[in-house]
């Protein structure tokens, strides 16, 4: 297909899951934009969030709104829209000389639930809905068998369906052409490694490949015999290290959740070593960097404890995100679930940029001084530098042989 306007008939209406424009060419506009269709007063539009730096501007368009809105962000700076369907799928790219290459695809929507619309007034949106039972979350407790969300349970299902809209962002980055792998490092419970299979795979109809880890031996034969029990035939629990690991030589995606400590970072350097397209972190109890920290201009206020452990915890999760970037990421560090559930509630996104080569010298040349002044401004050392400085020297050495 090479015509805008019948692309834009075929995927941009009341079908449409997602939209993403992606790959801006110029500075000062923003990096990029998320389309999804919500109701307002009753009626279908389409809400465009612009995500400049931190900053998110939305704005609501009819449909004819929001085809113009994408037709002129293709021709001015963007070089790429995905978009997302109910049962179609669809890319545009633009080329440095403004040539556009444009292409559809069908997928099955046997197993695909057609997504409930965002009142625009914010009644919340649940991706998992209360009243529709979901096998796991029964057997897990979380729901009764009528599908009734457990009253005492209600803060793990809004996790699960917060973290399941996290997942729905970064859809675009994941192969519909050929099995995606996802690696789910200390899967504990495993109550979101069940999650994204069955929104991934039963829902969303992806041809996933999921791998739960986790050290305790108890926990990953109650993961495995539940999965068994549903069906859930590529989805494999195995207790093991996240540092020992190499059941697999590629991964798509890298979930790590409530890792302890180092094991997060050992989590993250493995998955930049995979060349992960995502990866999805919420550290935990961060003790390497509040045994390290030392800054006479900060001493005044790093000798209160809880504020020593706050602070550590703050810029161990800073650092990750920054080395992330410079390893060709994405990256963003956004609120996993209210603070009053729990304060370790930061989850750091990256997502591998498609030019990631050059992205990531380009920000190794910009920003990597400046981190390192602050590392040694702290007198820290975190893990996840070491590891991957490890992970350079190896490639180097493989290079030379």
């Amino acid at each position: 297909m090479n015509n805008l306007n019948d692309f834009f008939d075929k995927l941009i209406n009341e079908q449409l899951v997602q939209a993403v424009l992606s790959g801006q060419r110029e500075k000062e506009k923003p990096e990029k934009v998320k389309i999804r269709p919500v109701e307002l007063k009753g009626e279908v539009c389409f809400q465009a969030s612009a995500l400049t730096g931190t900053k998110v501007l939305h704005s609501n368009h009819t449909r004819e709104g929001i085809c113009e809105y994408l037709r002129e962000a293709l021709e001015n700076g963007f070089s790429q829209l995905q978009v997302q369907g109910i049962k179609t799928d669809g890319t545009v790219l633009v080329s440095k000389k403004g040539k556009m290459t444009i292409k559809i695809k069908e997928h099955s929507s046997a197993s695909v639930q057609p997504v409930r619309m965002l009142s625009h007034n914010r009644v919340k949106r649940y991706i998992l809905e209360e009243g529709i039972p979901v096998p796991f979350l029964v057997d897990l407790g979380v729901m009764t068998k009528e599908g009734k969300v457990v009253n005492a349970r209600y803060d793990k299902f809004r996790q699960i369906n917060r973290f399941l809209e996290y997942i729905e962002d970064i859809l675009p980055e994941l192969s519909r052409e050929r099995e995606v792998t996802i690696l789910d490092f200390g899967c504990g419970k495993s109550y979101l490694t069940f999650a994204m299979y069955y929104y991934l795979r039963e829902l969303r109809g992806y041809d996933v490949n999921i791998i739960g880890l986790d050290l305790k031996k108890d926990v990953i034969e109650k993961c495995s015999r539940l999965a068994e029990s549903y069906g859930y035939e590529k989805l494999h629990f195995y207790q093991g290290d996240i540092a020992e690991y190499e059941g697999v030589s590629a991964v798509d995606m890298v979930v790590t959740l409530h890792a302890c400590d180092t094991a997060t970072d050992f989590a993250l350097a493995k998955a930049v070593d995979w060349g992960a397209k995502v990866i999805l972190s919420v550290p935990c109890c961060q003790h390497e960097l509040n045994r390290q920290i030392k800054n006479e201009m900060l001493s005044p206020i790093l000798q209160y404890g809880i504020l020593k452990e706050r602070m550590a915890a703050l810029i161990t999760d800073g650092i990750r995100a920054e080395l992330l970037r410079e390893q060709g990421y994405e990256t963003q560090i956004l609120e996993f679930i209210d603070m009053e559930h729990t304060p370790k509630n930061l989850l750091i996104r990256g997502v591998k940029k498609k030019n990631a080569q050059d992205n990531g010298k380009e920000v190794k040349n910009l920003g990597k001084d400046a981190l390192s002044l602050l590392m040694e401004s702290l007198h820290v050392s975190p893990a996840l530098d070491r590891l991957l400085d490890e992970q350079t020297s190896v490639q180097k050495g493989d290079e030379e042989i």
